[in-house]
């Protein structure tokens, strides 16, 4: 779907993510608290849950509607929904149109994904955020998802927010653009191919932290992150992951502002 870059808005709403709720939490704060320092109201509405992707890409396509329809409450207005994931911005901004085409909640649908916008994209393309580095010279390895590259197009975005960081340097594995193997429901579907494609990807990392004398992968996508952590940690390759919102608030502000 088409998106109009918006001017640059007083108020913006955070859809936060399951991943994020549960597993990085620490993340979606640090959202929220970039956007804060920019000078905008955030509104985070706690009627929200999940995105309805699991039952969508399954295939239960009412159950999806029943999850999605709760969104549409859930998020309903005016401003810039702003998500920390290129997955679950996907899902609201090219999905909801197609889930609920023919629905009475069609329009609604579509109104809501013209507001959506990946957290990278939000704060490099619309806010043009001034960012200054307090850390000190570091090399880190930038994972893009699937989801980021091809159904967002926020690659760049990703790339260029970090680019604003003056002592980061940010390189990427071998096979950069290939997927991790986590593909949310996939992983689980086919556990024996998820598996191999993750220890592909961990593998490519480490080399590429081994080569650049770096420790730390960050990434834009919760799911991707929590993949490679627990691959990586299994086959002991000893490199951290981190959010891309988590990693560059702290480098603004400090860690224990994290």
């Amino acid at each position: 779907m088409s998106q109009a870059k918006p001017s640059t808005p007083d108020r913006v709403v955070v859809f936060g993510t399951c991943l994020i709720d549960v597993m990085f939490p620490h993340a979606g704060l640090a959202a929220m608290r970039m956007l804060r320092a920019a000078g905008l109201e955030v509104r985070y509405p706690l009627a929200q849950t999940c995105c309805g992707q699991p039952a969508y890409n399954s295939g239960f396509r009412d159950d999806a509607r029943r999850v999605a329809r709760l969104q549409l409450d859930a998020l309903a207005g005016d401003e810039p929904v702003v998500v920390p994931s290129a997955s679950c911005a996907g899902m609201l901004r090219e999905h909801y149109p197609r889930l609920f085409n023919g629905t009475a909640d069609a329009a609604r649908a579509r109104q809501l994904a013209g507001r959506v916008f990946e957290f990278c994209d939000f704060a490099h393309g619309v806010l043009d955020l001034e960012l200054t580095d307090r850390g000190p010279p570091v090399t880190v390895v930038l994972h893009q998802s699937c989801s980021a590259r091809r159904e967002m197009d926020v690659a760049p975005a990703a790339l260029g927010l970090l680019g604003r960081l003056s002592n980061v340097t940010v390189v990427e594995p071998d096979h950069a653009w290939e997927c991790c193997g986590f593909g949310g429901t996939f992983s689980v579907k086919e556990p024996e191919i998820s598996a191999a494609m993750s220890a592909d990807k961990a593998a490519a990392v480490a080399a590429a932290c081994a080569a650049h004398d770096a420790d730390l992968l960050v990434s834009q996508d919760a799911g991707c992150l929590m993949n490679l952590d627990g691959t990586a940690r299994k086959a002991g390759l000893g490199f951290r992951v981190q959010h891309i919102a988590e990693f560059v608030h702290e480098r603004t502000t400090g860690p224990s502002a994290a």
